[in-house]
């Protein structure tokens, strides 16, 4: 797959980096887009974990030179992504590839308790996120040399098939994804660009101690209790999947939801 270029959201750690890693080694350069909030107040409402910093960012992309180009963009503004796709396009000649890894989580009360100001924030960072993600890729597979090998990849969640507790916002946002990824799979017919979804379980992430924070577990180890295969998923497992669905041979789980929860009690 030398030659194939792909764009990451989400990409400065946890599985966004991963994925990252995961396709350099298949022979990909790629954008690495990430909104490097860190601590700071576009982190949205109900977000009160760091996020990613730019340099996480900066990190990633010194461990591939001239293989990762790094641009700190917020997934909300689509005139950026939009930027940023052009110009993965003018730097690497092509665009193949998309995976929308860039969400964040909040909540830990019922829904009768949440802030709309949170669903707010999930809708805007996980939702539409996606969207504009796929919105301004899409034109440049199109466009492209190779469209039937062209992917799209929305990281969606164990919480995009069922109800959590105390996550109904999160839960409404990645079922969300879900929707839009059938919906995007349906659109493409008949012109060989594919979209999937990827659904990670409980996965060793920033955002799996964020969520252990929302139950006041004090060890993201807690989580194990919940999956078939007695341990946590790593980032790498769920990136190996991603970059599977973003190869030529992953157009086969065109308009699917890949599950990879390792297994998944209730």
């Amino acid at each position: 797959m030398s030659g194939r270029v792909a764009l990451v959201t989400g990409a400065a750690r946890g599985i966004g980096a991963a994925t990252v890693r995961a396709l350099c080694a298949d022979g990909y350069s790629v954008l690495a887009l990430d909104s490097c909030a860190g601590d700071g107040p576009d982190r949205g409402h109900g977000v009160n974990y760091s996020l990613a910093g730019r340099e996480d960012l900066e990190k990633l992309a010194a461990e591939h030179p001239g293989r990762v180009l790094a641009e700190v963009a917020d997934v909300r503004d689509r005139a950026a992504l939009e930027r940023a796709a052009a110009k993965a396009v003018e730097r690497f000649g092509r665009l193949d590839a998309a995976v929308a890894a860039a969400a964040v989580i909040n909540g830990g009360r019922p829904l009768w308790e949440t802030p709309e100001a949170d669903l707010r924030t999930l809708w805007e960072v996980d939702v539409l996120g996606v969207w504009h993600t796929a919105a301004v890729c899409v034109p440049h597979f199109l466009a492209g040399p190779a469209p039937s090998g062209c992917r799209f990849v929305a990281v969606a969640s164990a919480a995009g098939t069922r109800g959590l507790f105390h996550l109904s916002g999160y839960g409404a946002a990645k079922h969300a994804v879900v929707g839009l990824v059938r919906g995007l799979a349906a659109d493409l017919v008949n012109t060989g660009v594919t979209a999937v979804a990827v659904s990670p379980g409980s996965t060793r992430t920033d955002m799996l101690r964020a969520t252990a924070a929302l139950y006041d577990l004090g060890d993201v180890e807690a989580f194990t209790d919940s999956q078939l295969q007695g341990r946590l998923v790593e980032p790498e497992e769920v990136a190996s999947l991603i970059a599977y669905c973003c190869s030529p041979h992953g157009g086969v789980a065109n308009g699917s939801v890949m599950s990879a929860e390792g297994g998944f009690r209730g």
